[in-house]
């Protein structure tokens, strides 16, 4: 796990799982620059995300916020 902080955030994504029910997992990808090289890395991170009624589809692009936990790994949802 990386440490980017969650609590009030909002994220931007690529769907890359709709197989749960009411949950999508949506990976999220940031850039960032290495310290000492100066060579900017691409770095992923995924995040199970409240999809009622199971509405985005793989591929699509959403934006999810921080919330309450849902359940064990679940702690966004879809705007």
């Amino acid at each position: 796990m990386s440490a980017i902080s969650t609590k009030n955030k909002e994220f931007t994504g690529t769907v890359v799982s709709d197989k749960m029910k009411d949950t999508i997992v949506v990976s999220v990808e940031r850039f960032t620059k290495h310290p000492r090289y100066g060579k900017y890395i691409r770095s992923r991170r995924k995040f199970k995300v409240h999809d009622v009624g199971n509405t985005k589809k793989i591929g699509e692009k959403v934006v999810f916020i921080a919330c309450r936990p849902i359940s064990k790994d679940k702690r966004f949802r879809v705007i």
